[in-house]
């Protein structure tokens, strides 16, 4: 298809000018004509490249974006406006996002820095996870289709290679063949297997991989064996082009390329979680290395690679609640034994026996607490006190499958620093007491729970105290009673 001229109309819209020139369609500015009716956004048209060169994924693709695009919703992909007749003249209208894709960071001199990544690592993730909670799967994340907009937050473009739950997968029906960008393509695409959101968390971690260090952890393959050689081989630490890294940040990157998906993060907003708390992420011997995995361990896992067998994900939705982030607020003083137990029975049974799970462990004190002590030693040491007695107190639910994580937060405002905790870090269940935060003061700040309840972004679960310390007549002193030093 030759393409469009400016100040063309074309049903109802005028034509501008040609801002994309695309392997598989062309992207012109667009408006209505006529005067019709502003939507409030800026527009672009994508128009389909369909010479006679190109293959049959190219119409396929539009047709996939179509059917996705218009169900999709949320501040991280364009407003979907209308489409063409396929029939007679292909076309999609949607928002046009002003922003830069992450290939201007790419392109710099200079590497961007630690700090710079992981707040690029954790837009994407929450974009991602975003997508994934629609029960839709990208499939084909890379620098050109992620934007991010001036105040940090990223879009994603470019659904025409993506696969929603709920609608028949039209690439996997059509073409045998994987699809994708083979510098990006989780191992598992290339077998096959679509609809798997752990195959963007891999992709996350190419692009990670990629700001960090200048290279692709795989390099470019043009052939199916070079594609194959991911299903068993590791790429470079970070670490070995960048041995200024931090371990905990190469940690998270090589999770995310493991090989199986069982290996990555269970899900973007488990990936958004460690991003968020690096002093949380639990560093192993991969993010100490600053060599690459051996060949004999290579040659292991390209035998056990030969007769893999690869089984489609559920659905997202469906695997983001089997990996949930469980919060419990867990008060800190003037608390019965009786509260403690119960909060912890409770959050025993909301993680359950799904691994993957994470337990956040939070404990909100008062500015009071800190404002006194002469000097900034002081201060620490009293989170520190609080951190050591909120590790003692999950110790009985940290568990094989899942992991824990202690949080001390500092304000003024109870109900909103747990809700602002909840929101920031895509929690999925909040566990807090019916009468939270302190026997003597129950009555005063018994607006907490309710406001919780009332303004989560996420189920709240409020529990009272169980037997058997309902029974005792003088509750005991809290086991997270803060002592003299």
């Amino acid at each position: 298809m030759k393409l469009l001229e400016e100040g063309a109309e074309l049903d109802g819209f005028r034509v501008g000018g040609c801002i994309h020139y695309g392997s598989m369609a062309h992207i012109y500015r667009t408006k209505y004509a006529h005067g019709a009716s502003d939507p409030g956004f800026p527009m672009v048209m994508k128009v389909p490249r369909m010479t006679a060169g190109d293959g049959a994924e190219t119409i396929i693709s539009f047709e996939v974006e179509h059917q996705i695009l218009q169900v999709l919703s949320g501040p991280h992909v364009p407003r979907f406006v209308t489409a063409g007749d396929l029939d007679r003249m292909p076309y999609l209208v949607m928002e046009y996002v002003s922003g830069r894709t992450l290939e201007h960071w790419l392109e710099q001199a200079e590497r961007p820095s630690v700090d710079e990544v992981v707040r690029l690592g954790l837009a994407m993730a929450h974009a991602v996870h975003s997508l994934h909670q629609q029960n839709v799967v990208h499939l084909d994340l890379k620098p050109a289709n992620v934007l991010v907009r001036e105040d940090g937050s990223v879009v994603l473009l470019d659904f025409g290679l993506s696969c929603h739950a709920h609608y028949p997968d039209l690439l996997a029906e059509e073409l045998r063949h994987a699809v994708g960008s083979p510098a990006w393509m989780a191992p598992e695409q290339v077998v096959g297997v679509r609809g798997d959101p752990r195959s963007d968390v891999f992709a996350i971690g190419v692009m990670l991989y990629q700001l960090l260090t200048g290279e692709l952890p795989f390099g470019s393959p043009a052939t199916a064996g070079g594609l194959r050689q991911r299903l068993w081989m590791d790429p470079p630490p970070p670490r070995q082009h960048r041995p200024l890294l931090p371990p905990w940040l190469q940690e998270v990157v090589l999770r995310c390329l493991a090989t199986e998906a069982a290996q990555r993060y269970p899900s973007a907003a488990h990936l958004a979680f460690d991003l968020q708390h690096p002093q949380q992420v639990r560093v192993t011997a991969r993010g100490e290395a600053t060599r690459g995995t051996g060949a004999w361990t290579h040659f292991k896992r390209w035998l056990r690679a030969a007769g893999m067998h690869y089984q489609p994900s559920p659905l997202p939705e469906r695997q983001i609640a089997e990996v949930p982030i469980v919060m419990v607020a867990v008060p800190h003083q003037d608390v019965s034994d009786a509260t403690l137990y119960s909060l912890r029975e409770a959050a025993a049974r909301s993680l359950g026996t799904r691994p993957g799970a994470r337990l956040a462990c939070v404990t909100v004190i008062s500015s009071g607490e800190t404002s006194s002590v002469r000097d900034e030693d002081s201060e620490t040491s009293v989170h520190r006190r609080y951190l050591a007695q909120l590790r003692q107190w999950t110790q009985p639910l940290e568990l094989p499958g899942h992991q824990t994580s202690c949080h001390v937060l500092e304000s003024g405002d109870v109900a909103q620093a747990l809700l602002d905790y909840a929101r920031g870090n895509r929690v999925s269940v909040i566990v807090m007491g019916a009468a939270t935060h302190g026997l003597m003061t129950q009555r005063l700040l018994a607006t907490v729970p309710i406001k919780v309840a009332m303004d989560a972004p996420c189920t709240v679960i409020l529990v009272k105290q169980t037997l058997p310390f309902e029974r005792l007549v003088a509750p005991s002193a809290s086991a997270l009673q803060p002592q003299a030093d």
